[in-house]
C-alpha cells in the first residue's frame, strides 16, 4: 500500500495484479469526511455510473456476468435503486472494483474507475489526484531504473573478475589476441547459455533491429543471477572444473536462483 496527498486528503493505493487500485472511500472523504461510504453508494445508484462500469467489465474481465448486470442497469436510476460496491462485485463478478478489510481498507477501484469517480465528487480534486498518481509513477520509475542501472553496473564489475579468472586460468601465454577473444566470448557464452538458453549470437540474429546486447535487455532479477554466477565461474575457473561441467553447474543455478527470485517477488520489487 502508498499513500498520496490531495488537496491535504490522504489517498491510499494498492497493487492488485499489477494494476493499480485507488481508495475511492478516500477520495469520498473529500465530500463527506464523515460518511464516506454514503458518498460511494449515492455514486452507484447513478444510471451513468453503471453503464460506466459495466463497460469497463466487458473490456477488461472475461469472467464477468453481463446477463446479471443488465437487470441492474435496467433498474438504476431509479428513485428505489440500491447497489452497494459488495453486491456490485458478487452479481457481476466484477473486478474493477476491490472491498479491501482490516488497516487501510474501504473500497479501492482500478485507476480508470477511480478517476471517473473523483470527477463526479470534484473536477478539482480529479485533476489533483491525477497529477499526484503521475508523480507517484514517475518516482516509481525512475527506482526502478536506479536500480536496474546498479545492478548491471554490478554485473560489469563481476564481469571484470571473471575476465581476469579466465586470462589467469585458461589463457595460455602464447595465443595471440584473435584466439584470447575467442576464449572470452566462448565463456561469455557459457554464461550466456546458462542464463538466458542462447548465446550472444544467437540473441542477435533473433533481434537484428535492437541496440546493444542480450544483456542490456534482461530484467532486473536476470541481472542479479548473472552477477552472482559471474563470481562463481571464476571461482570454478579458478579450481579448474571443465566448462561442460561448469555449465551444467551454472545453469542449474540459474534455474534455482531464478525461481527464488519469482517466488519471492513481492519482497523483491520492495528493495527495488
Amino acid at each position: 500500500m502508498k499513500n498520496i496527498s490531495v488537496k491535504e486528503q490522504t489517498v491510499a493505493i494498492i497493487r492488485v495484479k499489477n494494476e493499480d487500485y485507488i481508495s475511492i472511500t478516500d477520495i469520498a472523504r473529500f465530500k463527506n469526511a464523515n460518511e464516506p461510504k454514503d458518498v460511494v453508494k449515492n455514486w452507484f445508484r447513478n444510471r451513468s455510473t453503471i453503464e460506466f462500469l459495466g463497460l469497463w467489465e466487458k473490456i477488461n474481465n472475461p469472467d464477468f456476468k453481463g446477463v446479471e448486470f443488465d437487470p441492474l442497469l435496467f433498474e438504476s436510476g431509479s428513485n428505489s435503486f440500491t447497489l452497494s460496491p459488495t453486491k456490485w462485485i458478487e452479481t457481476t463478478k466484477a473486478i474493477g472494483i476491490k472491498n479491501k478489510l482490516g488497516r487501510g481498507g474501504g473500497t479501492y477501484a482500478q485507476k480508470d474507475i477511480a478517476f471517473e469517480f473523483a470527477s463526479w465528487v470534484s473536477a478539482e480534486f480529479k485533476l489533483y489526484l491525477i497529477k499526484e498518481f503521475q508523480r507517484l509513477k514517475e518516482d516509481e520509475n525512475d527506482r526502478l531504473k536506479l536500480g536496474w542501472n546498479f545492478q548491471r553496473t554490478l554485473a560489469k564489475v563481476n564481469y571484470h573478475i571473471h575476465t581476469d579468472a579466465i586470462k589467469e586460468n585458461l589463457i595460455p601465454e602464447k595465443l595471440n589476441k584473435k584466439q584470447i577473444f575467442f576464449i572470452y566470448a566462448n565463456e561469455a557464452d557459457v554464461l550466456n547459455i546458462a542464463l538466458f538458453g542462447k548465446t550472444a549470437r544467437k540473441w542477435r540474429e533473433e533481434n537484428p533491429n535492437e541496440k546493444g546486447n542480450i544483456r542490456d535487455f534482461a530484467s532486473i532479477e536476470q541481472l542479479v543471477v548473472l552477477s552472482n554466477m559471474e563470481s562463481i565461474n571464476a571461482m570454478l575457473i579458478q579450481q579448474e572444473i571443465p566448462q561442460s561441467k561448469r555449465l551444467m553447474q551454472l545453469n542449474q543455478l540459474a534455474i534455482t536462483q531464478m525461481k527464488s527470485l519469482l517466488k519471492h517477488n513481492d519482497r523483491f520489487k520492495k528493495l527495488k
